[in-house]
């Protein structure tokens, strides 16, 4: 055990200090006005969201914004008056456009944004989900940004955190979606490395276009990262954080993120057996070996584990700190950690059983990331 303690403590120098520092949970987006304030069009997905649809599409039309905006939400074969709330809102800038069927190889979400983006007139798109809710000077931040010469701008926005499980779990999916993607390296143009975040992305259209279009990622349960991946190798895109813009989606129990995270979990590794081996090796390796050996190792051993589940530890403490959590939450990443990776292999056991990726009502069978 000894080795294998002094291993993950190597391991977890390397990423605390080596890693792109990608646990500073930075950099984040700054309340600003643009020198030119561009046309934009926004376009909101929907698909059965009627609890969250009429206050994220009003905080969009309260936008403080000095230019042209209209708002294109596309309403994907909703069956819960999602599209009458939307069109109760009475405002000439909101159009909400009837979703076709979605066309065999393509996955729900991306049908929708291309339908919208098709009817996209201005020079930037923002792609934002139906139960985001934005601040009011959200959209001039987002296009001050813009003006850096960003073919894309994306942020996690603020989660929602109240009940117990989302407590427990919502800010460690922050904590290893940046240890997936640090936010450093994806900014960096030279770097290969891209990812956006869904519920927020202003685009330059033109580029989207040269990207081969929304139907470049047609297939893509993992959309945000497939587009972010497709506009990076000819353009240039930004990740940060946002307090501009708050998710209302709601994860009241543990079973419920416990789908969040079966939903994508095997699509991103590409439904490969040997992908899963590795990622169980791996987390085990860095998450589980340090309390263990901190428990039942002997002398080195146990010193090594202990400083390898401080490490850990500390490095979790600025994405608590973002979600005002409390700091005690710390010594538990190993243990939330494996409720992730438990998603992950039930991820791939649905796979293997044929029940695919369920999500809205539909079902995913051969979903790519």
């Amino acid at each position: 055990m000894t080795w294998l303690a002094l291993a993950a403590l190597a391991a977890w120098a390397w990423l605390v200090f080596a890693h792109d520092g990608f646990w500073r949970s930075g950099p984040e987006l700054p309340p600003g006005r643009p020198g030119r304030a561009v046309p934009i069009d926004v376009v909101v997905p929907a698909r059965n969201e009627a609890e969250t649809i009429g206050e994220a599409l009003a905080s969009l039309l309260a936008q403080d914004y000095s230019g042209p905006m209209r708002i294109l939400m596309v309403d994907d074969g909703s069956t819960d008056g999602t599209a009458e709330i939307a069109r109760a809102l009475g405002d000439g800038r909101l159009t909400v456009v009837a979703g076709r069927p979605t066309p065999p190889g393509w996955s729900g979400k991306p049908w929708a944004m291309a339908q919208g983006v098709a009817q996209a007139e201005a020079d930037f798109v923002l792609l934002t989900d139906a139960d985001i809710v934005h601040a009011p000077g959200h959209l001039s931040a987002l296009a001050t940004k813009a003006e850096e010469g960003l073919d894309l701008v994306s942020e996690m926005v603020t989660l929602r955190c109240e009940s117990f499980a989302e407590r427990a779990l919502v800010p460690a999916f922050v904590y290893f979606f940046q240890l997936l993607f640090p936010f450093a390296a994806v900014n960096e143009p030279e770097r290969r490395i891209a990812a956006a975040a869904g519920g927020s992305m202003l685009v330059r259209r033109a580029a989207v276009e040269r990207a081969g279009g929304i139907a470049a990622i047609k297939d893509a349960l993992i959309d945000d990262v497939a587009l972010a991946k497709a506009i990076k190798s000819g353009g240039r895109i930004w990740l940060g954080h946002t307090r501009l813009a708050q998710s209302r989606r709601a994860y009241p129990g543990f079973a419920d993120i416990w789908r969040m995270i079966a939903r994508t979990a095997f699509v991103q590794l590409r439904h490969s057996a040997l992908l899963l081996a590795g990622t169980v090796l791996g987390l085990g390796f860095l998450f589980l070996v340090p309390p263990l050996a901190a428990v039942l190792g002997a002398a080195t051993a146990r010193w090594a584990g202990l400083a390898a589940w401080a490490l850990g530890a500390v490095s979790f403490v600025p994405t608590l700190t973002r979600f005002r959590r409390k700091l005690l939450w710390a010594p538990a990443l190993p243990a939330i950690a494996t409720f992730y990776l438990a998603a992950t292999v039930g991820s791939a056991i649905d796979h293997w059983r044929g029940r695919g990726v369920v999500w809205k009502g539909r079902q995913y069978r051969g979903a790519h990331s």
